[in-house]
């Protein structure tokens, strides 16, 4: 990543946010929620109109700030013209920051667990408490509404109007601007994974755990409904809209736990390097 000057508690934090961004996307790694592809960014924290994401390599064997890149938010090219190769798919980082201000992290997935409910017509909701933030239901993105004669039908967000697309997805019918927040925190993308945003990297890493946990918890209850015929007549029980409002923000209050555990998960499990 390119030098830039800063205060020496300037330098303190950004230090920190590296370290972070490197633990996070070991933990996203360690948890399946990214395997070889699949990507993390942060805005940076003295300019807004900057996102960090790393360069061109599998999440799990990032390990020193010299793996991470700088990119414009405005049309998502590297600050440094001579970085290394980066992430095709970054415009969904940048457009997301582009679109909503308050937005400081972005995760991109390929969960297994909760692709079913992009194609199936499914939708996605909550059932437990620590996935309150997927509110009553989670939009689906899909791609062919989006592209333009001649496009490329491999799925990939590869520009920035596609990415624009998908940012639009976190508020359907909603003209934002300003400071103004997505209504939605996570969006499923048809037949490719989800993106999901929030405040900082510690709750865009939680969140993205937590979504693929409530898909497969969604998926054993339908499951199991589907095979006792006494259970046909009764519906998956989710969480009410009072439910969804209340863990968001219990949840938030111990946040530092899971974060915590997976830290020394990735510590501990002896296939990841941190040096930030």
């Amino acid at each position: 990543m390119a030098a830039q000057t800063h205060s020496p508690s300037d330098d303190a934090i950004l230090r920190q946010y590296y370290r972070d961004f490197i633990s996070g996307s070991h933990i996203l790694h360690f948890h399946n929620v990214l395997d070889a592809f699949g990507h993390l960014s942060f805005r940076h924290p003295f300019n807004p109109g900057v996102f960090v994401m790393s360069r061109n390599a599998a999440p799990g064997t990032i390990s020193s700030p010299g793996d991470l890149i700088a990119y414009r938010v405005e049309d998502a090219q590297p600050v440094d013209p001579n970085a290394a190769p980066g992430f095709l798919e970054r415009c969904i980082h940048g457009e997301c920051y582009k679109k909503y201000p308050s937005v400081q992290s972005v995760i991109h997935s390929h969960s297994e667990a909760v692709v079913p409910y992009s194609i199936s017509g499914v939708p996605l909701r909550a059932c437990y408490h620590m996935a309150g933030f997927l509110g009553a239901s989670v939009p689906v993105w899909d791609i062919a509404d989006a592209q333009k004669p001649g496009d490329t039908c491999d799925l990939l967000v590869r520009d920035t109007h596609l990415g624009a697309s998908l940012a639009a997805a976190f508020s359907p019918g909603a003209d934002h601007v300003g400071g103004d927040a997505p209504q939605s925190v996570v969006v499923l993308m048809r037949g490719h994974g989800f993106t999901v945003l929030a405040g900082s990297i510690q709750d865009c890493v939680m969140r993205a755990v937590y979504t693929q946990k409530n898909a497969m918890i969604q998926t054993t209850a339908l499951t199991t409904r589907a095979a006792d015929p006494s259970a046909a007549a009764t519906a998956v029980r989710y969480l009410s809209q009072k439910e969804v409002d209340d863990t968001t923000w219990s949840i938030r209050q111990s946040a530092h736990r899971p974060w915590g555990l997976w830290l020394r998960e990735v510590e501990a499990c002896g296939l990841y390097v941190n040096s930030a």
